[in-house]
């Protein structure tokens, strides 16, 4: 069978690619295929992963189409600036995260403005993302804040995000000042409402800029059917909330949790699409993260590889041993020892059964930890003054959640019945977190494929849609 699309991944080591056929708005995967990333030329890494695919027997059709994520810098840095601190300045921390960014410092106007200052100063951001004010709203901290950013000479790209009734002389001092920036809708156009799409494609599109300037990725990005090219973890997330929610002609599956465990970062997504369906009384006065369809956290002290020490400091390395699925003689040191060993050398394979299980244990005991801190709890003392009883349910509450997904090396590489073990382990005994009441079906994305259905749901949701319920079943 011929493909007819094909999805590369231009990831920091590895460029990855996933073939496809699509015909009568249906999916069929015909292959991946992978190759190392070539910085001298991106396009020679690329064509090494597609001759990866031929040699499966796979043959790709002369009007073959081109997508593509990308990986490869890591995330740029990012200053959220807003107004008020639970308010604009925590809706502009979720826009950067959705869109894959590395979200260095949150500042709102209840801080200093020498702080402000020395807070860019000392960052140096790529992307400052410039929020505040309802529209119709206070103007004048995006104002002061455009003030600054022009006094500093900042280099950043200003995605101009705030009240619309301010943009107009934001973009004005800018042009002045020569600072380069982006207009884009107000994130929070009420106090009820996020808009977070507008502000995550500038992003995305800042991304690639960006990269294509560092990498030399500009004549790939021009042989692509679509040269947005999307963040990967962005794709990921894009993925998944293309399959809770659905599209305009079919259901998705509902609600849902994606685990995307990484040798850096640990992020837990979840796509809640019954919270889209909450009237305004029931979101509460001001719109807040945990009552969002979507909401991504990112823990950055638990990787696999060069976050790998956080893990033991986090919990310590007596849980890790309680969480081996190994019967055999363990100490606190080995686990730091080898701990120490996986950051130090990240391109390390685990060897031995001994070994192996112990980076399933730190796997275990990072995805416990970063679900607990993106979960809700219950409350464990009433609060008179916020009219809060104990036992209350606060936060994310993912009590109802029935799938998870999982994204990572480990997921790929280990035994499919030991991997799903690890994640099955994380839901145990929830205490106070608002966890699934029941095990949820564990899903393992063992073919690398989220990212792809996630760039190609921008193109055809329904046969992506289509295709991604058809592989969570069959996982």
């Amino acid at each position: 069978m011929l493909a007819n699309i094909i999805v590369f991944d231009v990831g920091s080591t590895y460029t990855k690619a996933a073939a496809f056929r699509l015909e009568r708005g249906k999916f069929t995967f015909l292959g991946r295929g992978q190759s190392p990333t070539t910085l001298h030329d991106i396009m020679e890494g690329a064509g090494k992963a597609e001759e990866a695919i031929r040699a499966q027997g796979v043959e790709f059709d002369e009007l073959c189409k081109r997508y593509s994520s990308c990986s490869a810098a890591g995330g740029l840095r990012m200053v959220a600036l807003g107004y008020m601190p639970r308010v604009t300045a925590k809706a502009a921390k979720e826009v950067a995260m959705t869109a894959g960014a590395r979200v260095m410092q949150v500042v709102s106007s209840e801080e200093p403005l020498d702080y402000r200052k020395e807070v860019l100063m000392e960052i140096n951001p790529d992307i400052i993302l410039l929020s505040g004010g309802t529209d119709g709203g206070d103007e004048s901290c995006a104002m002061e804040n455009a003030e600054m950013i022009c006094s500093l000479h900042s280099k950043a790209t200003v995605i101009v995000a705030c009240n619309k009734y301010a943009q107009m002389p934001v973009a004005e001092m800018f042009d002045r000042n020569g600072i380069r920036y982006v207009r884009v809708p107000n994130i929070m156009p009420t106090i009820h409402d996020l808009n977070v799409k507008p502000a995550r494609e500038a992003i995305h599109e800042e991304f690639i800029k960006q990269i294509t300037r560092a990498k030399g990725l500009l004549e790939f990005r021009d042989s692509l059917a679509d040269t947005t090219v999307v963040p990967t973890p962005g794709a990921v997330l894009l993925a998944s909330e293309l399959l809770a929610r659905g599209t305009y002609d079919q259901d998705g599956i509902g609600s849902l949790i994606l685990i995307d465990l990484g040798g850096a970062t640990t992020d837990i997504h979840s796509a809640l699409p019954e919270l889209e369906k909450l009237a305004i009384e029931e979101r509460g006065l001001v719109i807040n993260n945990e009552k969002q369809f979507s909401y991504r956290t990112v823990e950055g002290n638990l990787g696999l590889r060069v976050s790998a020490t956080g893990i033991p400091e986090a919990v310590g390395p007596n849980a890790i041993i309680r969480a081996m699925d190994l019967d055999c003689e363990v100490t606190p040191d080995e686990v730091l020892a080898f701990a120490s060993k996986l950051e130090a050398h990240p391109e390390y394979i685990p060897q031995g059964e001994k070994e192996q299980s112990l980076e399933r244990a730190m796997a275990t005991c990072a995805i416990s930890t970063a679900l607990r801190r993106h979960a809700g709890h219950y409350a464990e003392a009433a609060d008179p003054v916020m009219g809060i009883m104990a036992g209350a349910a606060m936060g994310r509450d993912l009590r109802n959640v029935e799938k998870v997904l999982c994204v990572g090396g480990i997921f790929v590489h280990s035994d499919k019945e030991k991997a799903v073990g690890l994640v099955e382990r994380c839901f145990e005994n929830p205490g106070i977190s608002l966890l699934p009441l029941n095990p949820p079906k564990i899903i393992l994305d063992r073919s690398y494929l989220l990212y792809a259905m996630g760039v190609l749901g921008k193109h055809y949701p329904d046969a992506a849609l289509n295709f991604l319920k058809e592989y969570v079943d069959q996982a």
